[in-house]
């Protein structure tokens, strides 16, 4: 049984009245801006709310072959959680103004660390300040603790060779926009183009008009349709790994068991000429 991903406004209200230990992340950001985020974090946000970097904290460094947002060490990851006040028993609520495409990049790697008490805000900013929900530009105060204690990764994620190797045997899904997945257009990446074999799942596909994620009922369907009844047989990839991790959170939303991540997605696998590409 998955721990449950999403958290609703009215959830977020009765965990705050508690006064007991929680951090909230704003994870704003732009892939064609990335100061965006940041600056809107500076003009306001959900009271309490630190910001989370995509590029300086939720990434690693940069070979110019291993994607635009590789993974950062688990051992930087989790200095990088403990200077945010994280700890295992402390509730973790992540959000940004896209209803989740980049925050479930936090809540995917704060999985992958062993922490299981994160949920992603369910709608994110507008679905809190249509609430009556108040917004602040004083900046939240984080209780820094030791470096979050990692062991092993707790969730799964595949790299390009072995991927490579499984073409044909996963269930891949890409979560860019249809132009790019076709090859028509790539407005960020040197080369337009998609895995072999690759399904679209469009991440903005997993939700309402307003932001909020679909039911989960729904999404299974929707899923199921698209061929991801396997068991530990779906990989999830988009531009360079972040947006990705939201469809992965909607399927465990839906019931699905553990999707694997591949990290450096279309940028790191782009950045190889050996590796096939598809078009069309």
């Amino acid at each position: 049984m998955n721990a449950p991903v999403l958290l609703s406004i009215e959830e977020l209200r009765r965990l705050q009245a508690l006064a007991e230990p929680c951090v909230l992340l704003d994870c704003g950001f732009d892939l064609f801006d990335p100061t965006v985020g940041e600056a809107a974090y500076r003009v306001a946000h959900l009271p309490g709310a630190l910001y989370a970097h995509l590029d300086r904290d939720l990434s690693g460094v940069k070979t110019g072959r291993n994607g635009r947002h590789p993974l950062p060490e688990p051992a930087a990851f989790a200095v990088t959680a403990g200077r945010w006040g994280i700890a295992p028993g402390v509730q973790v609520v992540v959000y940004d103004a896209q209803g989740g495409l980049f925050a479930a990049r936090a809540w995917w790697l704060l999985r992958w660390l062993g922490h299981q008490d994160v949920r992603l805000l369910d709608g994110g900013t507008a679905a809190w300040t249509a609430s009556g929900g108040s917004m602040t530009e004083v900046p939240g105060q984080a209780t820094p603790r030791p470096p979050y204690p990692f062991t092993q990764p707790a969730m799964p994620s595949i790299d390009a060779d072995t991927l490579l190797s499984r073409l044909g045997r996963v269930r891949l899904f890409d979560a860019r926009a249809a132009e790019r997945f076709r090859g028509e257009a790539e407005p960020i990446d040197p080369v337009a183009g998609r895995i072999p074999g690759a399904t679209l799942r469009f991440v903005k596909d997993n939700q309402l008009p307003d932001g909020r994620m679909k039911p989960a009922a729904q999404l299974r369907a929707e899923f199921s349709a698209l061929g991801a009844a396997a068991p530990g047989q779906v990989v999830h990839q988009c531009g360079s790994g972040a947006a990705s991790c939201y469809n992965l959170l909607a399927m465990m939303h839906a019931g699905f068991d553990v999707p694997t991540l591949y990290p450096g997605s279309w940028s790191e696998w782009c950045s190889d000429p050996t590796r096939p590409i598809a078009r069309g």
